[in-house]
């Protein structure tokens, strides 16, 4: 199947990243390497951009797509929460620009045989990189009901989460739950029937939460963001786009400590906390997709881009 992958609000990150010829790029989150074409096209023979993703079938349509920019790319296959030590394994002190294009991919969403979907009866997987071990069939059965309660309570935001979760636990111990069919059944017994007529596909929440706790999303996320601002050449920029409110408000949280350190109380005169910042939140709302991209691509309706520069 052809890795297809919608490039969100890419004029939008080409222009806030600020692009110099001669710069050092990194793209965490090469997916199809849309983004990533468009920042190798701006980069001179002494520019370098180097990608990374954990999915080997993006690894594989990143690598054709920036085959023609092969002297000034480097494709490393990992999880972007290692990326600064990749680089730095690899010699390179700072980077003038680093993008991350959250969530899943179009990709990852319609190839069924990957079990990302609802749509489909297909076998429970989820995993972004499928070295891992653990898929999204052993959360289902093998989680106690209070883990899996607040699997979906916190990062499904759904407020059928408990009855969700004490179905699950009680059609698993009469059978496995092993494909995503099966799982739907299951939620939909779980949630009251006038409720499933409006806010979409009713398992759509459930399926966010088992996949962001699988692939350990807000972790990396939380774990990645102060280390891709410390590793910024001063002016260079953090691009983060977001697909929901759980991972906007990580990245508007951090942004806002970084550019505004101080723990001192506010009547303190003076700071005394010796917390200095480390640059600019560039915007002050989240850049949202245009009407003709959303006309395009349906898919980019929650997206967000928030930007940080390094002072």
């Amino acid at each position: 199947m052809e890795f297809k992958h919608y490039s969100v609000l890419l004029e939008e990150c080409i222009e806030n990243l600020n692009i110099k010829p001669d710069g050092i790029y990194l793209d965490g989150t090469l997916g199809g390497g849309g983004h990533s074409f468009c920042i190798a096209q701006r980069l001179s023979d002494k520019g370098h951009l180097y990608g990374t993703d954990q999915d080997e079938d993006a690894i594989k349509a990143a690598g054709a797509r920036l085959d023609e920019f092969s002297g000034r790319v480097t494709i490393i296959r990992d999880n972007y929460e290692n990326a600064v030590d990749r680089l730095k394994g690899m010699g390179v002190t700072k980077v003038d620009g680093i993008l991350l294009d959250l969530g899943v991919s179009s990709f990852q969403l319609d190839n069924a045989q990957r079990g990302f979907t609802y749509k489909e009866d297909v076998p429970l997987d989820m995993r972004m990189d499928r070295r891992q071990t653990l898929t999204a069939r052993d959360i289902v059965n093998t989680y106690s009901e209070t883990e899996l309660f607040h699997i979906i309570r916190d990062y499904g935001e759904d407020k059928f989460a408990k009855n969700i979760a004490k179905h699950i636990c009680f059609e698993r111990n009469k059978v496995q739950i092993e494909t995503t069919g099966q799982l739907n059944d299951v939620i939909k017994a779980a949630i009251p029937a006038k409720m499933r007529q409006k806010g979409g596909h009713p398992s759509k929440r459930t399926y966010q939460a088992i996949r962001i706790a699988l692939n350990r999303e807000l972790d990396v996320l939380q774990n990645s963001l102060d280390n891709f601002i410390d590793f910024l050449n001063p002016g260079g920029r953090l691009c983060v786009i977001t697909f929901h409110s759980l991972e906007d408000r990580i990245t508007k949280n951090i942004f806002k400590r970084n550019e505004n350190p101080c723990t001192c109380p506010p009547d303190f005169p003076v700071c005394t906390c010796g917390n200095v910042s480390k640059g600019r939140v560039i915007t002050r709302k989240p850049i949202v997709p245009s009407d003709k991209e959303l006309s395009e691509n349906k898919r980019s309706q929650s997206a967000k881009l928030r930007v940080f520069e390094k002072a």
